[in-house]
């Protein structure tokens, strides 16, 4: 067990501030993350020429070094030499929170396992201003940040999440958000879904509707920018047994004809929610509805 007490004790060694940055609007920035950079020894940065500009707008002077996905582990000696030796490291990302889907977490975890004393600063995170402009559940909810590249691995991620009654955060590319989004209608069926892209900044937009609506909105426009996308979660408990849910009773015709009837569903997503509910597979579903009929 480790007991790290910030700001109470002298330290031998250095501190490790984890420092958010703007993700968009420059104003988002707090004085405290502002002292902290002007202090630090040694800034790492995800890119430096965008902290290079961060910094020359505040009038910032403080030493800077690069720590992305390909030198986090080279990098890693050296910023714990530092921290040794007594220095103030400061880690920020492009934008937001570091460690949150970008470079951040192994250094933590080094420094951690040396006594060194790590303190996060509270700052703009562009998963939480998604879920809270998207009107959907906030009491409870998962964040996953960009979901696999292949078909497989996603949809595979896209079933397990699919289960959980949390509300989903995801991270998108603009050139890859139809795919995304066509997935996860296929896998998830027709939930209520938010997408927020370019957020704090001019364009700053949101897009709700179902999973259908914003795949449809997807194919109409040119995404452009970086996108936030919510996803309802699960509204049935995956502690119910089969015998204790609502359908129990139903055949597989009456059961999708119920939920077409209630949701307002067509067809193909009352086909796809009946599977969800029915944990089978949706092919299994399709046959059985159109022998029963």
């Amino acid at each position: 067990m480790q007991v790290q007490k910030s700001y109470q004790n002298e330290q031998e060694t250095g501190s490790l501030y984890i420092v958010p940055t703007p993700i968009g609007n420059l104003e988002d920035i707090t004085y405290r993350a502002l002292n902290i950079l002007k202090e630090a020894d040694l800034i790492a940065a995800e890119d430096t020429r965008n902290t290079k500009r961060l910094l020359n707008h505040f009038e910032i002077s403080s030493p800077l070094v690069s720590y992305h996905e390909h030198n986090k582990l080279a990098r890693e000696g050296q910023l714990l030499e530092k921290l040794r030796s007594g220095s103030l490291v400061a880690i920020v990302s492009d934008a937001g929170m570091p460690a949150i889907s970008d470079p951040g977490h192994e250094i933590v975890h080094a420094a951690i396992a040396e006594g060194i004393p790590v303190v996060v600063l509270p700052g703009a995170n562009a998963a939480i201003c998604a879920l809270v402009g998207s009107g959907l559940e906030t009491q409870a909810f998962t964040f996953y940040g960009f979901l696999p590249r292949k078909k497989k691995e996603r949809n595979g991620e896209l079933e397990r999440l699919g289960k959980l009654s949390s509300t989903l955060l995801f991270y998108e590319s603009p050139h890859r958000l139809k795919e995304t989004l066509h997935a996860m209608h296929d896998v998830l069926g027709s939930r209520q879904a938010a997408l927020a892209r370019e957020l704090t900044k001019k364009f700053e937009e949101y897009i709700r509707g179902s999973l259908e609506e914003l795949v449809s909105w997807a194919e109409a426009n040119e995404p452009r920018g970086e996108f936030c996308i919510v996803v309802e979660g699960n509204p049935f408990e995956e502690t119910e047994e089969p015998g204790e849910t609502w359908w129990a009773e139903l055949t597989m015709v009456e059961h999708v004809d119920t939920i077409m009837r209630d949701k307002g569903l067509s067809n193909k997503d009352a086909i796809k929610e009946a599977a969800r509910e029915r944990r089978l597979p949706k092919r299994d579903v399709y046959q059985a509805y159109h022998v029963e009929q």
